[in-house]
């Protein structure tokens, strides 16, 4: 009944659950729009290449009571004159030399750009490495499901032949009872591994960015593990694809940049303006009582720092400390990849090397617990005995899994770190 339930579940191939989550997936959106953002912000205007131009209005107005006393001693009182002031116009200013800062601006807008794409290429590889990771932890779980169902068969064969046994009095109550224990037993250690297995589901759908209850079947039932992984390959992929040490090169090139632009603080800044306006006032009081005006204004305005308290050389000394940090800091994430690369492969040849084995035990132990079976029909070994015959085939089967999910993870990983994360 619960096969059956099983079968009629929505099936799930890796290859849907990678697209689902390339779509879906919440980092994955978010480091997008940071990659857009990112790329948005390199212009010429952003760097300080571009002029600014801007229109403006100024309106002003006042209400004033004025007393003028005359040259001829006559005092003429003006209560409540209304003074107004309108100017309005486009005016420019531009810029055009500040020590070639602003084409260092544009390099490091650019390498910004660069590393936000980086960033973005490794949030995709790492949930994609975390998608394929549990969808074949889900696989590896079926897997131990399947030899669990198959334990509680045997135990139930197992209860099933003591029972016929006892019948012709040929075993005892308490044989019974202790095959009654082990297929309880056998029976609750399912149903703790299928909460795994459904709490595991749970995880797959959090990564898929889709409601949590969805149920489903996984469309693989086995694992496949490529085999041919290299380490000299490995290490070489790294060096030009893992995005860690590219974006360690990155800060690099911008510590560097960072540089020249506390260098550009030693060069003149140069900047021109101009602008047209207009001014309309009105001032009774005044002697002239109203007042129009409009022209072109323009100008240069050049600043050279000559002294500044030694700040530009304390700036640039700190500047090359960054530098050399950067490049410090490069050296170091390469060694942590390289230590990553060589833990990574030696788990995944471990794992390789145990599947081997495994795979051998599991056959003998199959064989072993086929044979104990038909004796334990015959009568001619004790519960115990087929018991430990059932215990070391799901302990055979259980092992082989492990090992076949620990080389799989391994390869995922090293994949990753390559920045050559694939389905197949």
């Amino acid at each position: 009944m619960a096969a059956r339930a099983q079968q009629t579940l929505p099936t799930l191939s890796l290859k849907d659950a990678v697209d689902i989550a390339l779509k879906n997936n919440y980092d994955i959106r978010l480091t997008k729009n940071t990659t857009a953002i990112a790329a948005n912000n390199v212009t010429r205007g952003n760097a300080g290449q571009l002029p600014q131009i801007a229109a403006g209005l100024t309106s002003t107005n006042s209400l004033q009571n004025t007393t003028q006393t005359k040259s001829d001693g006559s005092v003429a009182q003006i209560n409540g004159a209304n003074n107004t002031s309108l100017t309005y116009g486009v005016n420019l200013n531009w810029t055009i030399f500040n020590g070639f800062a602003m084409f260092a601006n544009m390099d490091q807008l650019k390498q910004l750009s660069e590393l936000s794409k980086i960033s973005q290429r490794d949030t995709i590889e790492t949930t994609l490495a975390n998608v394929i990771s549990t969808y074949y932890l889900l696989v590896n779980q079926v897997e131990q499901l399947k030899a669990l169902q198959g334990a509680i068969e045997i135990s139930r064969t197992q209860l099933r032949y003591t029972q016929d046994k006892l019948d012709v009095g040929r075993a005892a109550g308490l044989d019974v009872l202790n095959a009654k224990v082990n297929l309880n037993t056998d029976t609750s250690n399912y149903l703790v591994q299928l909460q795994t297995y459904k709490s595991i589901k749970i995880r797959l759908n959090q990564l898929l960015a889709r409601d949590l209850s969805t149920d489903f079947t996984v469309a693989d039932t086995t694992i496949i593990v490529d085999d041919k992984l290299k380490l000299a390959d490995i290490i070489n992929q790294a060096q030009s694809a893992n995005p860690n040490i590219l974006a360690s090169q990155i800060t690099q090139r911008l510590a560097e940049i960072n540089l020249r632009q506390v260098k550009a603080m030693r060069y003149p800044q140069v900047g021109v303006n101009t602008g047209y306006n207009i001014t309309n006032s009105a001032t009774p009081a005044g002697f002239a009582r109203s007042q129009n005006t409009n022209g072109l204004a323009y100008g240069l305005t050049a600043s050279i720092n000559i002294f500044n308290g030694n700040n530009q050389n304390r700036q640039e000394t700190n500047a090359k400390l960054l530098i050399e940090n950067a490049t410090i800091s490069a050296g170091k994430t390469k060694q942590n990849i390289e230590a990553q690369i060589d833990n990574f492969y030696i788990n995944y040849l471990s794992g390789l090397d145990l599947m081997r084995i495994d795979i051998s035990n599991v056959a003998i132990a199959k064989q072993n617990l086929d044979i104990s079976l038909e004796k334990y029909k015959l009568g001619n070994i004790t519960p115990l005995e087929i018991r430990e015959a059932q215990r070391n085939y799901l302990s055979a089967q259980s092992m082989y899994y492990q090992a076949q999910y620990q080389a799989k993870t391994a390869e995922i990983t090293l994949k990753e770190i390559t920045n050559n994360i694939n389905i197949q």
